[in-house]
C-alpha cells in the first residue's frame, strides 16, 4: 500500500523528472488521456458536469483526452489503447477501468492480465500511469472482492505507477451521492472524484 500512502512523493520526483525533459514548456504542453467506463463518462448528466470536465476547467494548462465509454471493460480498454495512443501522445494516462469487470463477475486472472498490458503499453511510450482503483459491493463472496481489490494495489507496486486506492472514496457508502441506478455517483459527487484523482496527479500538473 506504499503508493497509496506517499502519492504526493511519487509525483514531486515525476514532476522534476518531466520538467527536466520539457514537458511543461508551453509550446508542448502535457496530455492527460483519461481511459474509464460511465465513472468518467459523466454518465446521466451533461458532460460538463463529469469529473472529467471539472479536471480540465482547473488545469487550464494541459490537454484532457477524455476517452471513456461507459459500460467498458478491461478487455475493451486493452482493445482500444494501442489507437489512442498513437493518435493523442499522452504525456499522462489515467486507467479507471475494472469495475464492470467486477460488477459482471468476471475472471479477475483475465482483469490483472489487462490492466497489466495497458500498463506496460503506456510505460513503452514513456507516458506516466496513473492507476485507479476500484472496490465492488461483498455480495460478490470475499474471496472474490478481496482478490479484486488487491490486484490494483500489486499492479500499482509492481510497475511503480501513481495509485489512487479507491476512485469512488467517499462516495460509494453515501446514498445520497449515488444516482437512481444505485451504481453512479451524481453531479454532485463529481468534486469528491476530482479530489480523490487531485490528490494523486496535482503535482504532475504544472501551474
Amino acid at each position: 500500500m506504499k503508493y497509496s500512502k506517499q502519492p504526493r512523493l511519487f509525483f514531486l520526483s515525476l514532476i522534476i523528472l518531466l520538467c527536466s525533459s520539457g514537458v511543461f514548456a508551453k509550446e508542448n504542453p502535457p496530455t492527460l488521456l483519461v481511459w474509464g467506463d460511465s465513472l468518467s463518462a459523466a454518465y446521466g448528466m451533461p458532460v460538463e458536469k463529469g469529473w472529467v470536465s471539472l479536471f480540465q476547467k482547473k488545469y487550464k494548462n494541459i490537454n484532457v483526452i477524455n476517452g471513456s465509454i461507459s459500460g467498458e471493460t478491461t478487455q475493451g480498454g486493452l482493445t482500444r489503447l494501442p489507437k489512442a495512443l498513437t493518435l493523442y501522445k499522452p504525456t499522462i494516462v489515467l486507467i479507471a477501468l475494472g469495475a464492470n469487470d467486477g460488477l459482471r463477475g468476471l475472471s479477475i486472472n483475465i482483469m490483472q492480465s489487462n490492466l497489466t498490458a495497458m500498463i506496460k503499453a503506456v510505460q513503452k511510450t514513456g507516458a506516466k500511469v496513473i492507476l485507479a482503483g476500484m472496490k465492488i459491493p461483498p455480495n460478490y463472496g470475499m474471496k472474490y472482492t478481496e482478490q479484486f481489490t488487491n490486484t490494483y494495489v500489486n499492479l500499482a507496486n509492481t510497475y511503480k505507477t501513481s495509485f489512487i486506492p479507491f476512485f469512488l472514496e467517499g462516495i460509494a457508502d453515501k446514498f445520497a451521492l449515488v444516482q437512481a441506478d444505485g451504481l453512479h455517483p451524481t453531479a454532485e459527487a463529481q468534486v469528491i472524484i476530482l479530489r480523490n484523482v487531485d490528490a494523486a496527479a496535482s503535482v504532475v500538473v504544472a501551474k
